[in-house]
């Protein structure tokens, strides 16, 4: 393939992940954008290929790679559950930081191209660009990966200092890229680029583990943002327009969704890597004056009197949550749902950005068991419609419901936009237990007067619903 067919085709690659994005902006056109996805990556892999700057003798060796890598990616589509692919997302995000490294070392110590004057110094620069933005990426994630599968814990690691940390740091690393720029040779200059790369890994694990449990969804998608901007670097160190393009539309759409997710939680982006809420198991400590811990009985119901009360409702709306994705009980929600709506019952769903462990999470569940998406709506589309419901049904979810974001000025999560299901006729919540959310917070909802709660497996006690519902 000529350079120029090859330069064609990386156009056409570019102009279909853009269309992918646009089709991923909606879940009607998201398979569509999906497809424009797979088309502009294959495109592209094969561009990269055939093109003038891989020698024929290369090609065994990148077709070998890419059944190896195809073979994971086949097998983890096929096995991983919808529950679990937050943690498969920042699992991925690793992958492009660590190829960032790898790639940014090989291209240093590469001899076959020789760089001299302005020209040195700027490819040297993109080198430890893309190595720092990659080791801080792969190691961020790996952690992510952990706190999102539960082997570490989502309360927050807070060191002493830990700004002034983050502050020398820096500064350290300023100090080595002006001593590997100005290195005479590779052998020179290996040490400050390995120094700054272990500065990068433990800036990234000390970030992630500063941000708590229920900031998760803003870190999945600013590691999203953070890969893009390492494969956008490393294309800068291959010149390889494609990938300076690709990861510059990944990165900066990832940045927007980060900025969103931080408005949906009413933070910003700074607070939220100084050291996000979400204290793990451990409480909140009120402060002097501060509201006292949540009072009052928890009212028990069971699946026929829940099953009752949607029999009798006009107008339902359902809240999901993580202990949904959890319980794999959104088909048996749309089972429910259609029954529902076959008795003339209004149902919708109230979605908030945040809920589940990464942006969309609940969105893409039910899309999974066919939900119609016209009755799936966002916080602010149906939060002024609760007082006019008669049944709420909260599904696994706690944050994004806990209305101490509104009553209680001393709670971590004050000022957080919540969905406003205490002020139905009926809210139903249900939980295995009345333990506190990610976040660690307590939630007074369980208490209102006009709550139940429905204790037990979601998709058990779902099935026990539908099964009444029917009879």
């Amino acid at each position: 393939m000529s350079f120029s067919l090859a330069t064609v085709a990386y156009l056409g690659a570019a102009i279909l992940f853009i269309l992918s994005l646009g089709g991923l902006s909606n879940p009607e056109t998201s398979r569509r954008g999906n497809l424009y996805g797979i088309i502009g990556m294959a495109l592209a892999v094969l561009a990269t290929i055939l093109g003038p700057r891989v020698a024929a003798a290369g090609i065994p060796w990148i077709v070998g790679a890419l059944l190896i890598g195809g073979s994971v990616g086949l097998y983890a589509a096929k096995t991983v559950k919808m529950t679990q692919m937050p943690e498969l997302v920042a699992l991925m995000h690793s992958l492009v930081g660590l190829a960032a490294c790898l790639v940014g070392f090989a291209s240093y110590v590469d001899t076959s191209v020789q760089y001299t004057g302005a020209e040195k110094t700027i490819h040297e620069v993109e080198i430890y660009i893309g190595i720092l933005i990659g080791a801080v990426t792969f190691s961020g994630s790996l952690i992510a990966f952990g706190k999102l599968n539960g082997k570490i814990g989502g309360k927050p690691l807070l060191l002493p200092a830990r700004h002034w940390l983050n502050l020398l740091g820096l500064l350290v690393v300023i100090w080595f890229g002006r001593e590997f720029v100005n290195a005479p040779d590779v052998q020179s200059g290996m040490t400050p680029l390995i120094v700054m790369t272990v500065i990068a890994l433990l800036f990234g694990i000390h970030m992630v583990m500063a941000i708590g449990g229920a900031d998760m969804p803003v870190v999945v998608s600013m590691l999203n943002s953070y890969s893009g901007w390492a494969a956008a670097a490393t294309g800068f160190m291959l010149s390889n327009d494609l990938l300076i393009v690709t990861g510059a539309l990944v990165g900066s759409s990832g940045a927007i969704l980060s900025y969103i997710m931080c408005n949906a939680m009413n933070r910003n982006f700074i607070s939220v890597i100084a050291g996000g809420f979400g204290g793990g198991a451990d409480k909140p400590a009120a402060a002097s004056g501060a509201a006292a811990e949540p009072q009052g009985e928890v009212v028990p119901v069971s699946a026929s009197e829940t099953a009752e009360l949607l029999r009798d409702a006009k107008s339902v709306i359902i809240v999901p949550g993580y202990g949904m994705a959890v319980a794999q009980a959104q088909h048996t929600v749309n089972d429910i749902t259609k029954t529902l709506r076959d008795r003339g019952v209004n149902v919708r769903f109230g979605i908030h950005p945040v809920a589940g462990r990464m942006p969309g999470h609940m969105n893409v569940l039910l899309a999974e068991a066919k939900v119609p998406y016209d009755i799936v709506l966002e916080m602010d589309e149906i939060n002024d419609d609760f007082p006019d419901t008669d049944v709420v049904m909260v599904i696994g979810a706690n944050d994004i419901v806990n209305p101490a974001a509104q009553e209680d000025p001393t709670s971590p999560i004050a000022g957080m936009p919540v969905l406003e299901v205490w002020k139905g006729r009926t809210s139903i919540v249900m939980k295995r237990s009345m333990a506190s959310g990610y976040a660690g917070v307590d939630n007074p909802l369980f208490y209102k007067d006009n709550n139940r709660m429905l204790f037990g497996d979601a998709k058990k006690m779902l099935d026990e619903v539908l099964a009444a519902l029917k009879a």
